[in-house]
């Protein structure tokens, strides 16, 4: 019997990064490069004669940009689909729409060496790109939700320190499901701490776009940063981000380290610290993302006493980083991610739910 492979379509308006893609994705044998488009309006043409399982998207490109050519995919014909981008501020804050609109990867390219870049990290590309393929096509169009008006709460976040701290952990989908979670949070909750998987630059202009949505405070953690009530720290790209206590106070620290389960921010590397500094006093919540980052880390906060939750299947772009914790017996409960904002509320309140783990 034949083996199928995964299709991809290139569309990018650099003839180097079309050649290097295709080559370094043709050398893996399970892949298929169907195509590579130099603007959105050729790759139609491409489209129209055979859909690709995988797309990987520029931003910036002649005749139609990237996130227009974004939206009509995902209104037409749902498709995974990673972007590639280069690491600048303007890019990141584009790149960011994309992902709103609907992508479910970055990859990052630099402006120099980028035929050694794409080569070196042609391993990880395929890996992606085989991941994608597996996403279910009706959860990326379920996923890309309307705005919504943040939940009531007192204009300002308490400043006290406390005893209670959140920490979530999320990589593909997680953009926006992290956007429904902390938009529906009132103002006063206990501190929140967040890993979500996303390459260096790219989560300056991510922690901005939440903080503009929010009750909450959201901002990019900074080595040191103390911990407070209404207000949600995210893992800069590229650097890992551990919980610490001193004395009554709890503070992040950034810092550089070797990947970690393929990442780095890693969500083990945060629940590891987070289940050593606050115990009990803690929430774990794993959410939507392929693999198993944090399904050790989330076990180890439930063995220290913390109250745990994970994202429940039907409401995941990908079940995979759910689905590990869960099966490594690290879930006290999984719920819909609609429900993951009132449990937050509720463990705030001292009164987070026990529900009986379904899988």
């Amino acid at each position: 019997m034949t083996r199928r492979c995964t299709s991809v379509l290139v569309v990018d308006d650099s003839a180097v990064i079309r050649r290097v893609l295709t080559e370094v994705l043709s050398a893996d044998p399970d892949i298929e490069v169907m195509g590579a488009a130099s603007d959105p309006i050729f790759a139609m043409n491409h489209m129209q004669r055979r859909w690709p399982d995988v797309l990987i998207l520029d931003v910036e490109m002649p005749r139609m940009d990237g996130i227009t050519f974004l939206r009509k995919i995902m209104a037409e014909r749902p498709t995974p689909v990673i972007i590639c981008s280069s690491l600048t501020e303007q890019g990141a804050e584009t790149t960011m729409e994309a992902m709103s609109a609907g992508a479910v990867e970055i990859v990052t390219k630099p402006k120099l060496g980028v035929k050694d870049f794409l080569e070196t990290e042609g391993v990880n590309l395929a890996r992606l790109v085989k991941s994608a393929a597996r996403i279910r096509t009706e959860r990326l169009a379920s996923r890309v939700v309307a705005r919504r008006a943040p939940a009531a709460g007192p204009a300002m976040a308490m400043a006290e320190t406390t005893d209670r701290v959140v920490a979530i952990g999320t990589s593909t989908g997680g953009t926006q499901a992290l956007e429904v979670v902390l938009s529906a949070l009132p103002a006063v909750v206990p501190g929140i701490v967040v890993v979500q998987h996303m390459p260096e630059k790219f989560t300056t202009a991510f922690a901005r776009r939440l903080d503009s949505l929010c009750n909450i405070e959201v901002r990019e953690a900074k080595d040191r940063d103390r911990i407070i009530p209404g207000v949600a720290y995210i893992a800069p790209g590229g650097r890992h981000m551990l919980m610490r206590r001193s004395g009554a106070q709890y503070y992040v620290e950034v810092r550089d380290g070797p990947v970690v389960n393929h990442h780095r921010p890693s969500v083990d590397v945060l629940f590891h610290s987070v289940a050593k500094a606050a115990g009990a006093n803690a929430l774990g919540v794993i959410m939507t993302g392929m693999g198993d980052d944090g399904a050790e880390g989330i076990r180890q906060m439930r063995a220290a006493g913390a109250h745990t939750v994970a994202q429940n299947e039907e409401t995941c772009v990908v079940f995979g980083m759910p689905k590990e914790a869960i099966k490594r017996g690290g879930i006290d409960a999984v719920m819909p991610l609609d429900g993951i904002a009132q449990e937050i509320v509720r463990f705030g309140a001292g009164a987070a739910a026990k529900a009986v783990v379904n899988g």
